[in-house]
């Protein structure tokens, strides 16, 4: 189960987890650069996310074909509206059924960065022959699919965590559970469209699952042994986000003067970690009860990194 050491297109590594139960874990995990996965049923396979481009999303669709003898796609689920878990989805065959939340299909549909990615990262993402593809079926709190004899929930928490429509695939036989963007192993976790207290609050919810396999959003594959570690990392990291901004409001500093201002200590070790400006962002347009401005968000964390993020797309 160990990663390649490539980045850039060509990385990506897909596993399989138990017997039928695959992860595609692309390095470095990092801006754009996610993980995906699919479950082997007796009639096909459910797909649980795509990439953020072409060439990255028919790697991992090769991928799968090679690895289950070109079994059917039957199914398809997007842990959330993310484009590096959503654009690939054209890339599906139209007999494949879509399923995602209510709240992503709607934040998915108007999402603006698919056609017009701004120039704060570097290179500027170009996605490739994709095209918008919005899930065909929804769910709002739970969705149970079976595959034959194999049983895979679909489960919302309840609230907005790192979006407002999370969804998790969990399989309670095999004790396999694909969080999509509620973990990131090892690297800055992002709540610019979520909410702090949910993503905190999501955390015992995730553990609540008891799983053995964890497939984060990015970063490597985690066993259940590793779980409360990582879980324990995001909650140090949340607790601390909340504490710099409920300080930067009281003394009516904005995010990033705080952000420049805050020392990360362990954090500042992770990959990402211009996110604390999105992250106090959003912090404080919930403390204030203020919309959040998405575009000066992203160009205080440029400022704060001191050029455009870095992604190896």
């Amino acid at each position: 189960m160990g990663q390649t050491a490539l980045t850039g297109p060509d990385a990506g590594e897909l596993s399989e987890i138990v017997e039928g139960v695959y992860a595609w874990v692309q390095p470095d995990g990092t801006w754009w650069v996610n993980n995906a996965g699919a479950v082997a049923g007796d009639d096909g396979l459910l797909v649980v996310d795509t990439c953020a481009t072409a060439t990255r999303t028919r790697r991992f669709l090769d991928a799968l074909a090679a690895a289950t003898a070109g079994a059917p796609l039957r199914w398809a689920v997007n842990t959330h509206q993310h484009g590096d878990h959503t654009y690939g989805n054209s890339l599906l065959p139209g007999s494949t059924a879509l399923i995602g939340h209510t709240a992503m299909r709607g934040a998915l549909s108007e999402d603006p960065l698919l056609e017009n990615p701004p120039a704060v990262w570097e290179p500027v993402p170009e996605w490739g022959d994709v095209t918008r593809r919005l899930p065909s079926i929804t769910l709002d709190r739970a969705l149970t699919l079976h595959l034959g004899g194999r049983r895979v929930d679909l489960r919302h928490p309840g609230y907005t965590a790192h979006t407002p429509g999370d969804v998790v695939a969990w399989l309670p036989e095999e004790r396999v559970l694909f969080t999509g963007d509620l973990l990131f192993h090892g690297l800055t976790p992002l709540v610019l469209t979520g909410s702090v207290d949910g993503a905190l609050r999501s955390l015992e919810w995730v553990r609540s699952f008891g799983p053995e396999h964890v497939v984060p959003g990015h970063g490597p594959l985690l066993t259940g042994a590793e779980l409360d570690e990582v879980l324990a990392a995001h909650e140090r990291y949340y607790r601390f986000v909340l504490e710099a901004a409920e300080g930067a409001v009281r003394e009516g500093r904005p995010p990033l003067e705080c952000a420049l201002t805050a020392d990360l200590g362990e954090f500042g070790g992770w990959a990402d970690a211009e996110r604390i400006v999105m992250n106090l962002h959003r912090a404080r347009a919930d403390l204030v009860g203020e919309p959040l401005d998405p575009a000066r968000a992203l160009s205080d964390a440029v400022r704060w990194n001191g050029g455009p993020m870095s992604t190896s797309l």
